[in-house]
């Protein structure tokens, strides 16, 4: 964080990300093992909706499987005679066929399911109940017109109420306010990934998997 406002601490950043990009793939070799300790163990148990527990390990070591071993993955144009030289993430390969055929549509119904629990808590929580409450009713409700054929009806506004056309009240919301709202957002969930991780490296908390 402290490279981004200092150009001489800017190679020990980039020096960090290389370190934090080690540190990732060490992780996801750690999440892999969670991941098959606590699936067997649901498993070996039978515990309720073990057999879900059963798929995601099954899908776990197919794509593992045709990843690494780059299934159906043809060899690039510079190295004809190398067949591991292709893209792995290909379409006519199998794990870019899995993962456009299989894993897309499958988080894209996801996603579509989740929008009906979306609206359901929209809903409930879009109530004018408070100033807060009714600028985030009042933003809402500016973002849905803007992104329908209602916006239109504003391009008809003369140049001195340009700024009330809804395509400009949007673009002003994701540019200015949406904009420095996440940032504060993720700013805040990096410190509380730093904190929780200095907590767990000296012992203070336990993870939630740890055992005592």
């Amino acid at each position: 964080m402290v490279s981004f406002f200092s150009p001489w601490i800017e190679p020990a950043g980039e020096t960090a990300l290389e370190w934090f990009a080690i540190l990732a793939a060490v992780a996801f070799v750690l999440g892999g093992g969670s991941l098959l300790k606590a699936q067997l163990e649901a498993i070996s148990a039978r515990r309720p909706g073990w057999g879900y527990a059963a798929v995601t390990l099954v899908s776990f070591f197919v794509m593992l499987f045709v990843g690494l071993g780059k299934v159906g993955v043809r060899p690039a144009e510079q190295y004809p005679t190398h067949r591991w030289s292709g893209d792995a993430e290909a379409t006519f390969g199998a794990l870019g066929w899995l993962y456009a055929y299989v894993f897309s549509p499958l988080t894209g119904t996801m996603f579509a399911l989740l929008a009906f629990y979306v609206a359901s808590a929209a809903f409930r929580a879009f109530r004018a109940k408070n100033v807060e409450a009714t600028l985030l009713l009042g933003t809402a409700f500016v973002v849905l017109l803007a992104r329908t054929a209602v916006a239109r009806l504003t391009d008809a506004l003369p140049p001195s109420l340009s700024f009330l056309k809804l395509d400009y009240l949007l673009s002003w919301l994701m540019q200015y306010i949406s904009t420095a709202g996440s940032r504060a957002v993720v700013i805040g969930i990096a410190l509380g990934i730093a904190a929780t991780s200095l907590r767990i490296l000296l012992g203070i908390d336990r993870p939630y998997l740890g055992k005592e």
